[in-house]
């Protein structure tokens, strides 16, 4: 049996990139084509290295690769997902490019299949957790062994893809599909499969090609690569996105650690950027809510120890406040756009969550504020402890009374990690948290929430509602944006004070993250430099700051949502009042259930 020079064995290191390479050169006919190659895949499956380098050189030969990517950069500044778009655009590109280069060369439908037998092994599991994902298995199932049907859905995106490789879009002159041709599929599968309301909002796919280079350029695209910007960021992001395309491979569970001078890195700046530091944060997180000089009390306050020479920022985000509409106003549109299309798709479902979180919450208030006898030295005489006089030296106490507690007698705060690692889950940390939201305003209780990130040496506290907000506030949440670094334990030390200013006696404290607290930070003239905020260091000052508010009578949650290598930073931080999600649709949930233990078992204590 042969592949047509794709079959061989084990090949290590340089040697299997120079292999892959020259396999990828010899399909395109472009020997100055450079592109990155996946070699460290290929010693968990050369099949797929094999054809992933065939498949880039046969696109690159018979399709124009950078109108497509930049297709594809188009509709994500317009407000398209990253991840499901990239996911449909490799399903059609495989489908184009496998037509032509299998008329060449007869070895790569054997190639082919043996790297979809391994995709589907390595990688079931992952793809089947998403709609792309699905319809991914079904096409590589359908090329390995027909049809073999499914929901109707991911049945019909699989026949609209295979009209590329059938020939069913060849021209009148008998060419094949063009890339025009697989523009317009990935588009249409797009708009009809993942955000159905795409073309209304943002236009139709003649006015996303209508986007200019200017305008592209405009766009800020840090959040959205992969690696640290070495380049013009949107030339970096496009040659990012050509590169996507040409993989079938799903995404690792674990992300690779970062090297330890990037953890380390430090941002030098001069005297003249640093005074222009706060007109910065205005512009592109929004004008604080506090005046100036209460804001510097609150930083002369709580900006101590660890966190020295930093800043805190309140506000209530670019899009509530802005100075200007510039391009980080857009970006922040741009992101609430696909956080309101999430929860438009998920309406039905938000709504039975709320109202089951409601009723559950209410049950545990009601038992809460349920009249509770008690043993004691004075009130209402017990006459079935009267035989204990005069028989019991200490008769002890021969009285009961009635304890009545508030139903309502505390208040929550939840503050939520904003950084870039929380990227994937946005919209579901701003469906998760509005859920909680309006569970508890439904049975009137006092409710904070606030997300955190670090740009520079700024923590910015973007608050979502205040504690006693009208209900209408809470679709703000879906205003929730990421981006940058988490400076967690001042976070946790500032909303801790503003929790602690409340009147209700009871206080609770939930914090959403993924346990790894990580800043960047600034050198400016003539500060102290703090040390560099990560690793253990930053742990055992996150951990410190939720002690210190447990001693002062506040009850602190921590809802974990990163990896599994990470749950001992979050058991040293929150101790043995932690949770473990591995899927943030159940952050509501959690909370609910935390809340009803703290109202039924430990409601005493308030």
């Amino acid at each position: 049996m042969t592949y047509d020079g794709f079959s061989g064995g084990y090949f290590p290191g340089e040697e299997a990139e120079n292999r892959l390479r020259n396999l990828m050169w010899t399909i395109s006919g472009d020997y100055a084509l450079d592109t990155k190659l996946d070699v460290e895949s290929y010693e968990k499956s050369k099949y797929i290295s094999l054809y992933e380098a065939v498949k880039q050189g046969a696109f690159a030969r018979f399709y124009d690769k950078n109108a497509f990517a930049l297709y594809l950069v188009k509709k994500v500044y317009c407000g398209a997902e990253e991840r499901p778009l990239t996911e449909l655009a490799q399903l059609c590109v495989d489908a184009a490019s496998y037509r032509r280069i299998a008329e060449e060369r007869p070895g790569v439908p054997e190639l082919r299949n043996r790297a979809f037998s391994d995709l589907l092994e390595h990688s079931f599991h992952r793809m089947s957790a998403t709609l792309p994902g699905r319809i991914k298995i079904a096409f590589m199932k359908n090329s390995l062994y027909g049809d073999e049907g499914g929901e109707k859905q991911v049945r019909e995106s699989v026949r609209q893809i295979l009209k590329l490789e059938t020939g069913q879009l060849m021209n009148e002159d008998g060419n094949a599909a063009t890339t025009m041709d697989i523009i317009r599929t990935v588009d249409a599968l797009y708009n009809s499969l993942i955000d159905k309301g795409f073309a209304r909002r943002h236009g139709s796919l003649e006015q996303v090609l209508s986007v200019t280079l200017e305008e592209l350029k405009e766009f800020d695209w840090g959040d959205f690569l992969q690696e640290e910007i070495s380049e013009d960021a949107l030339d970096q992001y496009f040659n990012q996105m050509n590169q996507a395309v040409t993989t079938l491979q799903e995404e690792a569970d674990e992300e690779p650690e970062e090297p330890k001078q990037a953890k380390r890195r430090v941002v030098v700046i001069d005297e003249k950027a640093a005074a222009k530091m706060y007109s910065y944060m205005e512009l592109n997180f929004g004008r604080s809510y506090l005046a100036k000089r209460e804001q510097e009390q609150k930083n002369l306050r709580l900006c101590r120890g660890a966190h020295a020479d930093c800043s805190l920022y309140f506000t209530e985000g670019i899009l509530e406040n802005p100075v200007l509409k510039n391009a980080q106003y857009v970006n922040a549109r741009r992101y609430a756009e696909k956080n309101k299309v999430h929860f438009q798709n998920n309406r039905n479902r938000i709504a039975r969550n709320v109202e089951q979180l409601s009723e559950e919450l209410r049950r545990s208030l009601n038992r809460r504020s349920e009249p509770e006898q008690q043993a004691a030295y004075a009130g209402r005489i017990v006459p079935r402890l009267l035989w204990k006089v005069g028989r019991m030296e200490t008769p002890g106490r021969l009285f009961e009374k009635t304890l009545r507690r508030s139903n309502s007698d505390f208040a929550v705060d939840i503050l939520i990690d904003a950084s870039g690692s929380q990227r994937d889950r946005q919209s579901d940390v701003a469906l998760q948290a509005y859920i909680l939201a309006e569970a508890l305003a439904a049975n009137h209780i006092p409710l904070q929430i606030t997300s955190f990130c670090t740009f520079w040496d700024y923590t910015v506290l973007q608050r979502f509602r205040e504690y006693d907000a009208p209900r209408e506030e809470n679709r703000r949440l879906l205003n929730y944006v990421t981006s940058s670094n988490n400076r967690d334990g001042l976070a946790v030390r500032a909303v801790g004070d503003s929790l602690l200013q409340r009147g209700e006696e009871g206080k609770i404290l939930i914090v959403l993250s993924d346990g790894k607290p990580n800043d960047i930070i600034v050198n400016r003239p003539n500060s102290r430099n703090p040390r560099p905020y990560y690793g253990e260091y930053a742990v055992r000052d996150t951990a410190y700051e939720v002690r210190k508010l447990r001693s002062l009578g506040v009850c602190v949650l921590g809802v974990f949502t990163g990896k599994e290598t990470e749950l001992m930073a979050e058991k040293k931080i929150f101790g043995k009042d932690f949770t473990y999600i591995r899927d943030i649709s159940g952050f509501a949930r959690v909370v609910a259930r935390y809340l009803r233990r703290l109202l039924e078992e430990d409601g005493a204590n308030f």
